[in-house]
């Protein structure tokens, strides 16, 4: 043990002194292993934590949920355009035949929003997000509340003047999430009363905007606004039971739906049931594969050039320490020594281009995540493949010329000098 930690600790000082008297040559060959590392992680990182936003906004939706729209979030079947227009819009009277008819559905919700200005005092906020929603939104949605208290029972059923605020409109509006609650703001000239404030969601891609709308109990808003007006997006959300697959959730749902709108066996179906999680996951899945592929395509092209710098290296490192080689077996050394100990510094030098190429990733993530919507993480299994491609790629380069090494007669490797 000892003996190969003495051979680590010399192949790793062999390697910082080539990299010490040969400064332009080694920088040069390992700029390709760096940079090939550099497209590795970064690819690898970025992707994931992309795919993880997504997955999380995703899911954000609602696990096990299916939305009942009159339109189709992915139209593969080309389905014309002009024929979702003309479907019918879900209506709040659809939760409770669903509610009634489904025996796989736990939570069944009503949703429809417009956009509008926001006014208190002399400050004002245009296009907010105005949310009409049903009792049991809370229960199908996430909604963490960050002061103040969400919707009571008795509030949706009374349709009351009270409002639960997205986090950046109370901060805009009132400084702190706590001013915000028990103050009154006004929209299409209609005053509600602050009763909570949702706490930060940050930017989703895609999909509801909390930290800028404002939530409405749904009686409440049906007396402001035309619920059926082409310019409102209603919809349903029913939540499956606990272990309920999504699949038999929506088979249950087209039966329940076509009954609800009275459909003959002849006729096609006039809504949409759309399963977010499963559109997002083989869309998702999809899409960054085909990332990866273009990104290891580029990083594979820098390595195989670093590769042939790093072997460069090493054949001239051989030829240069020929009579050092010769007095190592003269005295005893085997040949599998002299063969570790060079592959073992073509596989630091790869290693260091490796760790400049992290570095350089590092910062890249530094400057990404302050101008993304979401952080860019390095993680640990990721740190590993790349040191593990390091270690592969030193090898596969310092084979040849650790073998020639290996081979030599001592008596003519001494006498080369």
């Amino acid at each position: 043990m000892l003996r190969l930690l003495n051979i680590l600790w010399n192949s790793f000082k062999m390697s910082l002194g080539e990299l010490r008297n040969n400064k332009l040559r080694s920088g040069l060959s390992l700029t390709g292993v760096a940079f090939g590392i550099f497209c590795i992680i970064s690819v690898l990182a970025t992707v994931g934590s992309l795919k993880d936003k997504i997955q999380t906004d995703i899911n954000a939706f609602g696990t096990n949920t299916i939305y009942v729209d009159k339109w189709e979030y992915t139209n593969d079947a080309d389905y014309p355009w002009w024929k979702f227009v003309n479907r019918p819009m879900p209506v709040y009277q659809d939760v409770k035949y669903i509610k009634e008819r489904s025996t796989l559905a736990e939570n069944v919700a009503y949703c429809t929003n417009m956009q509008t200005n926001l006014d208190y005092g002399n400050s004002e906020l245009q296009n907010v997000n105005i949310y009409g929603v049903s009792n049991e939104y809370d229960k199908i949605q996430e909604i963490d509340i960050a002061a103040g208290r969400y919707f009571t029972e008795t509030e949706f059923l009374r349709g009351s003047a009270v409002a639960v605020l997205g986090y950046e409109n109370a901060i805009q509006l009132f400084g702190t999430p706590e001013r915000a609650v028990g103050k009154s703001v006004t929209f299409n000239q209609h005053r509600v009363n602050i009763i909570g404030v949702i706490g930060k969601e940050g930017h989703m891609l895609g999909g509801f905007d909390y930290d800028h709308s404002m939530l409405l109990t749904y009686y409440y808003y049906a007396s402001i606004y035309n619920v059926m007006d082409r310019n409102t997006d209603p919809f349903i959300m029913v939540k499956g039971k606990a272990n309920i697959p999504s699949q038999a959730l929506v088979d249950e749902l087209k039966g329940v739906m076509r009954q609800v709108r009275r459909l003959s066996p002849k006729q096609d179906d006039n809504f949409a049931l759309n399963d977010v999680n499963l559109i997002g996951t083989s869309s998702i899945n999809g899409f960054f594969a085909s990332v990866n592929v273009g990104g290891w395509a580029i990083a594979g092209l820098s390595l195989i050039v670093g590769a042939f710098g790093v072997a460069n290296i090493m054949f001239v490192t051989v030829r240069e320490r020929t009579s050092q080689i010769g007095l190592k077996k003269a005295i005893g050394a085997k040949s599998r020594t002299i063969l570790l100990e060079f592959l073992l510094e073509s596989a630091f030098l790869c290693i260091i281009g490796g760790f400049i190429g992290l570095l350089m990733v590092w910062g890249l993530a530094a400057i990404l995540s302050a101008v993304l919507p979401f952080p860019i993480i390095i993680s640990g299994g990721i740190i590993l493949l790349a040191f593990s491609i390091c270690v592969i790629l030193g090898i596969l380069s310092g084979i040849i010329p650790a073998s020639i090494a290996a081979r030599m007669n001592p008596v003519v490797a001494i006498r080369s000098k």
